[in-house]
């Protein structure tokens, strides 16, 4: 279909519907952090009314992209509008379930989301650590703080409880902890602390979103806006918000970092880029781009950033987490800290990581390697990304070309993760609507998008099927990444003179 045969929709009324969905999206976020202050429901009601209400005024009156009529075929403003109810039936449903943990039919259960029973929290293992890392233990010894002893160590774990939820085992390094311990101090009651994180993580991912598609010219930016809600009412977002996950989070942080850089906002993109980078340590490889595109203010705030955020974290926890994590990290690295490994074949079959590949060859009857031989092929993997990175940083991309590049990054740095689970998903539908973005929406394209998103969202429930069966499905995402991936790297390049990252082509 041509582009000349597309029906458009006017962008008042586009403006109008892309308010109230962001007024919606942000009253729900409100709402639960309100009632994680310890607010009463009605004061929470209201106030978050008035969220709402604000949000939806400031997005009428300064749409986040100029809107563009060219930009919006019937098809994609139906698809909006579909996507955009969806996504706010999904989170008011969530939220209910974050403020009351005893409505788990208002919950995402094993057979939809990450395929997991909903007291799997990851919310718990940073509340904990948080709780625990000035005090003395080992935050990284899981049978001190997460897991119930047990004799045999090559035995599924059993987890402590925090009410009705799991807790699951920390695994970042420890300057992450000044956000939890900073919201812990506001919200000191676990019930409290989850829906105060929910509502930031919520927001987060959010803001990404929005901030990415300004980076973008008016007609894809507006195509990217009004496909946003497709990655927002994924099942893989919900059901990562409602473990609490900070992996999407730190994907948008990362984005927002790199958009903050383009806009020459050195120091907000430095300080962004520097927490992430020591929560996940992966997006350290948007430094890596940075540096070889000789961009140094960029380099410097985020250094200085990084140096800060530690010297804080050691001021306020001592050099004890440090010399825990300098120890933890080479089992960390190999996968073999993750009980995910632990007689557990379900988990195995639908990790997504490239080193974790290793372990599902079991599956089918072939040798699987060690821990060590995973180490070495995760150390193979950060190279050949290390070089992709440089490689693509040498290039000129111009403006509609910049996130797909950071963002591509970023999924290749990840995936060298030993042990990642789904969530890895929400990452790779944001950058299937990015490419979707760039492209005139016929019915033809957005069936295809649709169809990959449904692809995505499907999912087995880890413990309940054949873990052959798990890692048949995985391998299914695992190409759709790849093909993404590809394409990404592939697209057409706008301008052959260097520029800087945040010059207009």
């Amino acid at each position: 279909m041509q582009a000349g045969s597309i029906r458009f929709v006017s962008s008042r009324l586009l403006r109008d519907l892309v308010a109230v969905w962001l007024a919606g999206a942000f009253g729900v976020f409100a709402f639960a952090g309100i009632m994680g202050l310890g607010a009463l429901r009605w004061v929470a009601v209201l106030l978050s009314v008035g969220v709402a209400a604000g949000v939806g005024w400031v997005s009428w009156k300064r749409p986040v992209v100029p809107l563009e009529e060219k930009a919006a075929s019937r098809a994609l403003s139906i698809v909006f509008v579909l996507a955009a109810i969806v996504s706010l039936i999904q989170l008011a449903r969530l939220c209910v379930f974050i403020v009351n943990p005893a409505a788990v039919g208002y919950a995402l259960g094993p057979s939809r989301g990450m395929g997991l029973p909903t007291s799997h929290l990851c919310t718990t293992a940073y509340f904990v650590a948080a709780q625990s890392i000035a005090t003395g233990p080992n935050i990284y010894d899981e049978f001190t703080l997460y897991s119930l002893p047990q004799q045999d160590p090559n035995a599924r774990r059993t987890p402590r409880t925090i009410g009705p939820f799991d807790i699951d085992k920390y695994e970042y390094p420890p300057p992450f902890l000044l956000l939890p311990r900073t919201l812990a101090m506001v919200a000191p009651q676990f019930l409290n602390f989850r829906m105060l994180w929910f509502a930031l993580n919520g927001s987060l991912v959010l803001i990404g979103l929005l901030a990415v598609a300004q980076m973008f010219d008016p007609v894809i930016g507006t195509r990217v806006l009004l496909l946003s809600p497709l990655v927002l009412a994924a099942d893989i977002t919900i059901g990562t918000l409602q473990m609490g996950n900070l992996q999407a989070a730190v994907f948008s942080l990362a984005m927002l970092a790199m958009v903050f850089f383009a806009q020459r906002r050195y120091a907000a993109g430095g300080a962004l880029l520097a927490f992430v980078t020591v929560s996940k340590l992966f997006p350290g490889m948007l430094i890596v781009y940075l540096a070889v595109r000789r961009e140094w203010r960029a380099v410097a705030w985020t250094t200085a950033f990084f140096a800060a955020l530690v010297g804080i974290s050691l001021l306020d926890t001592g050099r004890v987490p440090y010399v825990a994590f300098l120890d933890h990290l080479p089992r960390l690295l190999s996968g073999e800290s993750f009980a995910a490994f632990r007689n557990n074949p379900g988990t195995v079959a639908k990790n997504l990581s490239v080193p974790g590949f290793l372990f599902k060859l079991e599956l089918f009857g072939l040798p699987n390697g060690s821990f060590e031989v995973m180490k070495i092929v995760g150390s193979i993997y950060t190279l050949i990304v290390l070089a992709a990175t440089i490689v693509v940083a040498r290039r000129t991309p111009g403006r509609n070309v910049q996130p797909l590049i950071w963002l591509t990054i970023l999924i290749l740095a990840s995936l060298r993760s030993p042990f990642l689970p789904r969530y890895e998903l929400f990452a790779v539908l944001w950058l299937l609507t990015l490419l979707a973005a760039t492209i005139v929406p016929s019915v033809r394209t957005l069936c295809l998008v649709l169809t990959a998103w449904a692809v995505l969202n499907f999912v087995i429930p880890t413990n309940s099927s054949d873990p052959r069966l798990l890692a048949a499905m995985a391998l299914v995402s695992q190409a759709i990444i790849v093909v993404l991936l590809a394409l990404a790297l592939r697209h057409r390049q706008e301008s052959s003179v260097a520029q800087p990252v945040g010059s207009p082509s």
